[in-house]
């Protein structure tokens, strides 16, 4: 039985992160801070070595004390999933048991779906030294494997946790692939570029540059393409537009 906030809890909108038999309480605090880093707060940790509460787990935590004086303690693993509908349980190892095995970014996936129809759902993760054992992971349903190099894939606890939690984040709607930075101005409207085309024709035509007629059309295209490319802000334009008049103006008085 769990030594704190016991019974069956509503449905959470984000997975439980669950930290087996945890050995040190800095790596306790370092994983606290990298759920809540990724919008993660609920954390279960079964029967920690150092006990529990941990002082060195507060300072490590850099602030994140919310995750810390929420966290639940449990004697066992089954008593830590009991409320649970799926648990996905990480591990570096091929192990006898026949289990699906998926990526971080498919897990997640398979995460935001399930909490999507108000399934509860937690993430095992194994003592720093050992990992799961056989014993542990029969209490999930899915295991997750993280792909590093087959050499060398050693990772302390938080930087697991930190892995698995900023997949989770990025599968949310909130996260866009791609964004301008905050300083950026606004795109440059087709009208904008369409000037700042007209201004370069002008000026490599003054030039000589486009001199030859029958390759004129293609390498005016091929600017045009470049230009429309390179997704311009308002402001990049009216520099490209002073570029091309401080050439243009060095040009005329050398000649």
């Amino acid at each position: 039985m769990g030594r704190a906030s016991k019974g069956r809890a509503t449905a959470a909108a984000a997975p439980v992160v669950i930290l087996v038999r945890p050995q040190l309480g800095d790596n306790i605090g370092m994983a606290a801070r990298a759920m809540l880093n990724c919008g993660l707060s609920g954390l279960r940790l079964v029967a920690p070595r150092d006990g529990w509460p941990n002082p060195k787990a507060m300072r490590a935590a850099s602030g994140a004390d919310v995750v810390l004086e929420k966290a639940m303690l449990f004697d066992t693993v089954a008593a830590a999933v009991a409320d649970l509908e799926h648990v996905v349980a990480t591990t570096a190892r091929n192990r006898e048991l026949t289990q699906r095995i998926l990526t971080p970014r498919r897990a997640a996936s398979e995460m935001r779906g399930w909490i999507g129809e108000d399934e509860r759902v937690g993430i095992l993760f194994g003592p720093e030294r050992t990992g799961l054992t056989n014993d542990d992971m029969v209490h999930a349903d899915t295991a997750l494997s993280i792909p590093l190099n087959p050499q060398f894939s050693s990772l302390n606890i938080a930087q697991a946790v930190l892995l698995v939690a900023y997949e989770w984040a990025a599968a949310g709607e909130g996260a866009p692939a791609e964004r301008m930075s905050e300083h950026a101005t606004r795109p440059a409207t087709k009208d904008e570029l369409l000037n700042l085309f007209a201004h370069l024709e002008r000026a490599l035509d003054q030039s000589g540059f486009l001199r030859n007629k029958a390759m004129r059309p293609a390498m005016v295209h091929n600017l045009r393409a470049f230009l429309q490319r390179a997704a311009m802000t308002e402001q990049e334009v009216r520099s490209f537009h002073g570029v091309i008049k401080y050439l243009a103006k060095h040009k005329h008085s050398e000649e």
